[in-house]
C-alpha cells in the first residue's frame, strides 16, 4: 500500500507540474518596451527587462574592425549629431519574409558601429505583442534626415495572397515613416495611397515638407509633396522627369532630382517650376549629392560611375567607375568621403573627395 500511495503522489505531483507548465506557456510574456541594437559587442541587444542579473554590456576591442552588416542596402545620410552613417536596409524581399527592413550605423572608415541598430527585433518580433512601440519597417528605400528625424520611403502589401482563389501578392501601399534619431523610435507614417509606381527616394525641406520620387516612366513618372501635417500632392509629372530616382534640395530650398532614363539633373522650384537641366557623365542615376558650396555628385546604379557638376554649373566629369548598383549615396564631412550603398551587392563603396 505504501508504494500505491507513493506513486499516487507522484502522478499528482506530475499532473501539477504539467498544469503548472500549460498555464506558464499559455500566458504570453508581456510586451518589452521599444528597444534599439547596441553597437558591435556583447551581447548585440539588450535583454529583457524580466532578465535577472541580465550580463554587462561588452564593446568590442579597438583592435577589431567589422565590415558589411548589410542586405541589399539602399540609401544612406549622414547624422552630424550621431557622427555616424545611417544605411537603410531592404532585408528578405517583402513577399517572403514582412516588416525584415533595418537600418545599419557605420562608422568613418566603413566599418559598421551598430549591425541592427533599428530592427534588431526579429520580423515575427516586432509587433504589439512583443513591443510596447510596434515597428513596421518592411523594404526602406530612400532616407533623409532633418534635425533628429529619420525620414524612410516604405511600403506595405506586396504580401503572398492568403485568398487560394487569388492570383499573385496583395496590393502595395507606399508611405513615408519617420523615426526619432535619439532613441530609434517609430514616431509617425504618412500613407501616398495613389502612388502606382515604386516609392523610391525622398528628400526633405527645412520646414518638413518630404518630396519623394516615383520611380515610374511615361506620365506615371511622378514627385511627391507630402506636407508636414500629411497631406500629400503630386509636385510634378511627366517629362523630363524620365524614371526620376534621387531627389535632394539644394542650398537655396529648390527641388533636385535624377532620372534613371536619362541623364537629367533637373531642378525645381518649390513651387514646382523647372529652373535648370543639367547633364550627368551617365545616365542611369539613382543617388545625388548636393554640397554646401553647391558642387553636386551623381551616381548611376546602371553604370557604376559617380559624375561631379561643378558649383555654378558647367560639364559633368567621372571621378569614380565600376560600382556596381551604385544606389543612394549621401556625403559623410567627417570623412569627407562619398558613402555609396550597392543594393544587391550587400555592400557600401567609399569615394574619398580629398
Amino acid at each position: 500500500m505504501k508504494g500505491l500511495h507513493a506513486l499516487t503522489a507522484t502522478a499528482a505531483l506530475l499532473a501539477t507540474t504539467a498544469t503548472a507548465f500549460a498555464q506558464a506557456a499559455a500566458t504570453p510574456p508581456p510586451p518589452r518596451p521599444y528597444f534599439v541594437g547596441n553597437p558591435i559587442g556583447v551581447p548585440a541587444a539588450p535583454p529583457a527587462p524580466t532578465v535577472e542579473n541580465p550580463p554587462a554590456f561588452v564593446p568590442m576591442s579597438d583592435n577589431v574592425r567589422v565590415y558589411g552588416g548589410f542586405r541589399s542596402a539602399e540609401a544612406c545620410q549622414y547624422d552630424p549629431v550621431m557622427d555616424l552613417v545611417v544605411v537603410s536596409n531592404m532585408g528578405i524581399a517583402q513577399n517572403l519574409t514582412p516588416n525584415d527592413g533595418w537600418i545599419t550605423l557605420l562608422n568613418h572608415d566603413g566599418s559598421v558601429h551598430t549591425p541592427k541598430w533599428i530592427g534588431v527585433q526579429a520580423a515575427n518580433q516586432r509587433g504589439e505583442a512583443n513591443l510596447i512601440t510596434p515597428l513596421v519597417l518592411n523594404q526602406p528605400f530612400g532616407i533623409d534626415i532633418l534635425g533628429r528625424v529619420l525620414y524612410v520611403a516604405d511600403s506595405d502589401g506586396n504580401l503572398a495572397n492568403p485568398d487560394p482563389a487569388a492570383t499573385g501578392n496583395t496590393p502595395t501601399i507606399f508611405n513615408v515613416r519617420t523615426f526619432n534619431l535619439d532613441t530609434g523610435e517609430p514616431i509617425a507614417t504618412f500613407p501616398v495611397p495613389d502612388a502606382n509606381g515604386l516609392l523610391n527616394d525622398l528628400a526633405v525641406a527645412a520646414d518638413g515638407t518630404i518630396y519623394a520620387s516615383q520611380t515610374s516612366a511615361g506620365d506615371d513618372s511622378r514627385i511627391w509633396k507630402i506636407t508636414a501635417d500629411g497631406t500629400v500632392s503630386v509636385f510634378a509629372q511627366g517629362m523630363p522627369l524620365n524614371r526620376p530616382n534621387g531627389v535632394a534640395i539644394d542650398n537655396d530650398g529648390n527641388v533636385v532630382v535624377v532620372n534613371i532614363g536619362d541623364a537629367a539633373v533637373l531642378t525645381f522650384s518649390p513651387d514646382g517650376a523647372l529652373l535648370m537641366t543639367e547633364q550627368a557623365a551617365q545616365p542611369g542615376n539613382d543617388g545625388l549629392v548636393i554640397l554646401e558650396d553647391g558642387t553636386k555628385y551623381i551616381s548611376s546604379v546602371t553604370q557604376g560611375g559617380v559624375s561631379m557638376i561643378p558649383a555654378g554649373g558647367g560639364e559633368a566629369t567621372l571621378i569614380a567607375t565600376g560600382i556596381p548598383s551604385a544606389a543612394s549615396m549621401c556625403y559623410n564631412p567627417t570623412a569627407n568621403a562619398l558613402f555609396i550603398p550597392m543594393n544587391q551587392n550587400n555592400a557600401v563603396a567609399i569615394v574619398p573627395l580629398d
